[in-house]
């Protein structure tokens, strides 16, 4: 039997969303008449609050009448309603007559949208956007109490005579818990089996019913695939929708669906699948066009197939992965009143393996009309309810829309601009408090209504400033008690000054005047509107709405004030720095002098011996021979420096070390030079290339930038502003903002002809190789570059090559431990000296005791701590680049020979027994059993040695 309007014999359809829907069924004794409609017809027993569902919707849902006689209906009260139905004008005159107040109200609560967070938004203006004026404030019913507290509003309901009202919802009301559907209550759905005795007629208005007042796409999508499979007696349904954007007119061609999709979560529903089951599956997407769903949703015509394995467009691999075999098919496109396409619904073999036939495509047609009703009421009343957060959150966050404001001019402009369109008023006045004497204004800006019809309405982004007289009688009041003033006539109210009219064309009427406040609860403003449209009266809305605003209005202003005092504070800084630079970088005579100077040749400098000594050099020899690196490694002539740029730059590096006992410009010195020998002795230079090179010599040049002769330990523990800026690797950080500093100061820039992307790496490799002078950082990465050199090191990738970068910084960071003895000896005694005036400051200034390493009263303990030192830091790390390559074996050969003397000296100095030293088979000394160290011992210097 095919399904049309004719077999069913239904009235016409009123798809107006404002107008019940009414599909009535012949009356009969065995069931009520029921109503599709999203209200309810007002019937002679009007609902109260707590009958709010419509009915024939299950438990809790029926009307008084149906509650009294929910166990024997009596087919009476049908015919009386059913007179009721035909008879309106009847109702209406009986309701006006009849019904109380507390009728009335219950069914505006009964009727209003029932979610828990709806709130009906409004605009009393207007809402025209003005250049320079922001966007317009969404405008919602509300209280500063309600606002600071941060709940949900309660639903607002407009009354006959459109004015928004909240009404108190009593316990138990539909839509006041937390979670609720936004679907109303409905009725019990008939079982299978009862769905099985029906006739195609009454099945097919059944499973109408059943989806008719569905608003939760889900739920409505799940109901949907379970009645067609039950119409039309497939094991299985899929329902697809789609989602993208839909081509235009601009964009057609044939890539004009690409944006548009299909989305499903409703894969395989059978008559078993519940809604929870289906929604803990994966999402399935299909593209646009692609397979058989997708070809339906692309064309809009339906598809049956007998069989699914004969059809090209079929994809097998869907029932390799689920094990379900599909054998027939049916597909068809859900469609709105304008035709476009919504969604795909397909049901999967039909019972019994027989196919589908043209009966089964005329039935499933005529159902899914009712569908794409359904689905796009369903999508609509989506889209509101994110519409209403949208707002809910825009109000929210409109207080960060004056965050954002560079000016008071320009936020008090938004201020005003908005005020006066929601509030329609003739002026506006924004008077902000003297803070020195808070009975008075520092400032007074206002707004006529016709100030944005003016030639300059469109660039405006400032107020006038006092152009109108003041009402200091009720501004001042207002300012000084933080009280809220509304007068309807202001004439007859003795704080009013009349004379503010005298000689202008103005004359106020009615003033609503509000207190402003920042955060903290303190006045910092006072603003005033004058004179509401139509010579209507400010309201109590008005006030909740200015009440409101002017929180925002607060935060606008505070922390505009503060903005600005900001910028004043950074422009301060930028005039120090600026004055800080320029003696900070080296003079221009300074760099054209060593311009002139000869730079002897490497060979000459010794700068390619592991055991190079600077202790007889002067400094202007240290820059020479920092120079020859540069040539040597053709950097100056790779990255096009300026040699007077380079000259100069070297003596601002030179000038920015501190003149502490170690960490200063000789040691940065050393440890570039022993960069320049390992890259130059093992050919590495080949693998990292120019780039990285040179990052690497910039790097250890500016590692130790303004050290300060103290740890990050002692930064830390004295809370300096060094360590409020980095919580990690605090002084590593500075010496890296130093370094580009001094690389970006006039006449400095020696990166200048580098191209950016160049640019950006190098100085990424900068910052990472000074990092790494921290011994936290290689602690950290040690492990990792020990299992490379165990596995074999790939050079070729980049994740070796950084990790190789950062080791090579700690090899020459700590390379003294390799010098011969005399060199060793003396840069150990420098290291402890400033280790031992960093513990006397901890002592003295931050009353702590300082560790072993610097406690002057520990000295004797050197020998012992150093031979830790090398055993736990420095040794592994040698031996790993002695396997790297060949050529670094006599750093290793050197650290064994400085420890050995550590351990004579210890021995010597009864630190350890004498007779536990012994020779191992490399000739190197050790200690036959580990020594047990008294209360006295020192503490392992691994954390603190040479370490910032």
């Amino acid at each position: 039997m095919s399904f049309s309007r004719k077999n069913v014999n239904l009235p016409p359809l009123d798809l107006n969303p404002r107008s019940p829907i009414k599909l009535a069924l012949p009356l009969s004794s065995a069931s009520p008449p029921v109503l599709w409609g999203a209200r309810r017809k007002t019937g002679l027993h009007l609902r109260n609050s707590e009958e709010s569902r419509m009915p024939g919707e299950g438990g809790g849902a029926e009307s008084g009448l149906h509650r009294l006689h929910r166990n024997c209906y009596d087919p009476e009260y049908a015919r009386m309603e059913a007179w009721l139905d035909e008879h309106p004008d009847f109702v209406q005159d009986y309701f006006l007559r009849k019904a109380t107040r507390q009728v009335v109200d219950s069914w505006l609560v009964s009727h209003a949208t029932p979610t828990s967070s709806s709130v009906e938004l409004s605009s009393p203006t207007h809402n025209q956007s003005r250049g320079g004026s922001g966007a317009t404030t969404p405008v919602r019913k509300i209280s500063a109490h309600e606002f600071e507290r941060g709940g949900l509003l309660k639903p607002m309901i407009s009354t006959i005579d459109g004015t928004p009202t909240f009404l108190t919802s009593t316990e138990g009301q539909t839509g006041s818990g937390p979670g609720h559907s936004p679907t109303p209550g409905r009725r019990q759905r008939r079982s299978r089996h009862e769905l099985r005795q029906l006739d195609e007629k009454e099945l097919i208005f059944e499973l109408v019913k059943d989806i008719c007042n569905e608003l939760e796409v889900r739920s409505l999508c799940h109901k949907i695939l379970q009645n067609v499979s039950m119409l039309l007696h497939a094991d299985r349904g899929s329902l697809f929708l789609v989602q993208g954007e839909k081509a235009t007119c601009q964009t057609v061609g044939p890539h004009s669906q690409r944006g548009r999709y299909l989305v499903s979560k409703l894969f395989d529903v059978c008559s078993k699948s519940t809604l929870i089951e289906m929604e803990k599956k994966d999402e399935i997407r299909i593209p646009w066009g692609t397979g058989i769903v997708g070809y339906v949703a692309e064309s809009g015509d339906p598809v049956n197939i007998p069989d699914a394995y004969k059809d090209e467009r079929f994809n097998h691999d869907i029932d390799v992965l689920t094990g379900y075999k599909t054998r027939t098919l049916l597909c068809m496109p859900i469609k709105d009143t304008n035709g476009d396409v919504l969604g795909v619904a397909q049901v999967i073999n039909k019972v019994g393996d027989a196919p589908f036939t043209e009966q089964d495509e005329k039935i499933f047609s005529s159902y899914l009309q009712f569908c794409g009703i359904g689905l796009r009421n369903a999508h609509l009343y989506e889209k509101s309810q994110l519409e209403v957060k949208r707002n809910q959150v825009l109000l929210d966050l409109a207080r960060m829309i004056f965050e954002e404001q560079s000016t008071i001019e320009h936020v008090v402009f938004r201020i005003l601009t908005h005020t006066q369109s929601l509030i329609q008023c003739q002026r506006v006045q924004v008077l902000l408090v003297h803070q020195a004497s808070k009975g008075s204004f520092s400032r007074v800006f206002d707004f006529e209504a016709t100030d944005l019809n003016g030639e300059d309405s469109e660039s405006r982004t400032s107020p006038y400033e006092s152009r109108f007289p003041i009402n200091v009688g009720i501004t001042g009041y207002v300012a000084t008690t933080g009280e809220t003033v509304s007068i309807p006539c202001a004439y007859e109210d003795p704080r009013f000054d009349h004379s503010v009219d005298d000689g202008t064309n103005f004359k106020h009427k009615t003033i609503l005047c509000m207190a402003i406040k920042n955060s903290s609860g303190q006045i910092i403003g006072v603003i005033q509107l004058i004179n509401k449209f139509d010579d209507l009266q400010f309201t109590k809305n008005d006030e909740n709405f200015v009440e409101a605003f002017a929180i925002f209005c607060g935060m606008g202003i505070h922390n505009t004030h503060m903005y600005e005092r900001a910028v004043v504070a950074i422009a301060k800084q930028s005039v120090t720095l600026e004055v800080l630079s320029y003696h900070a970088t080296a003079s221009l005579d300074d760099a054209q002098r060593l311009r002139k100077m000869r730079v002897p040749s490497a060979a000459n400098f010794r700068l390619h011996e592991f055991t190079f000594d600077d202790y007889i050099m002067n400094d202007d020899e240290t820059i020479t021979a920092c120079i020859r690196m540069f040539l040597d490694l053709d950097l100056v002539e790779r990255f096009h420096m300026d040699y007077e740029v380079l000259c100069r730059w070297l003596l601002s590096v030179k000038k920015n070390y501190r003149n502490v006992t170690y960490h200063n410009w000789r040691h940065a010195f050393n440890v570039a030079q022993m960069m320049f020998s390992i890259l130059t002795a093992t050919q590495w230079w080949k693998i990292f290339g120019e780039a990285e090179c040179l990052a690497l010599i910039i790097g250890c040049l500016c590692h130790d930038l303004d050290h300060r002769g103290t740890n990050n330990s002692f930064q830390i523990k004295a809370s300096s502003p060094l360590a409020q800026l980095y919580s990690t690797s605090t002084m590593e950080h500075h010496h890296f903002d130093q370094c580009i500093m001094i690389l970006n100061s006039p006449g400095n820039q020696l990166l200048a002809n580098v191209s950016p992307d160049e640019y950006s790496r190098v100085i990424r490799i900068v910052e990472e190789a000074i990092l790494s002078t921290d011994l936290a950082v290689y602690f950290r990465k040690r492990g990792a570059f020990f299992n490379i050199v165990r596995e074999g090191p790939r050079f070729n990738t980049e994740e070796h090559r950084e990790l190789l970068r950062a080791m090579l910084m700690t090899v020459c960071d700590l390379a003294a431990i390799t010098k011969p003895w005399d060199v060793e000896k003396r840069v150990a005694e420098l290291v402890s000296s400033e280790f031992f005036e960093q513990g006397d400051i901890e002592r003295e200034e931050l009353n702590i005791t300082p560790i072993d390493i610097m406690n002057r009263e520990k000295e004797d303990q050197l020998p012992l701590m150093q031979v830790g030192f090398i055993d736990s830091i420095c040794l592994p790390i040698y031996e790993s680049f002695a396997a790297l390559s060949d050529k670094l074996e006599p750093l290793v050969d050197g650290v064994r020979e400085n420890r050995d003397h550590w351990l004579e000296i210890a021995a010597a100095q009864s630190l350890i027994p004498s007779e536990s030293m012994e020779k191992d088979s490399n000739d190197n000394m050790t200690i036959s059993k580990p020594s047990t160290p008294d209360s006295d011992a020192p503490s392992s210097p691994v954390h603190n040695y040479n370490s910032d």
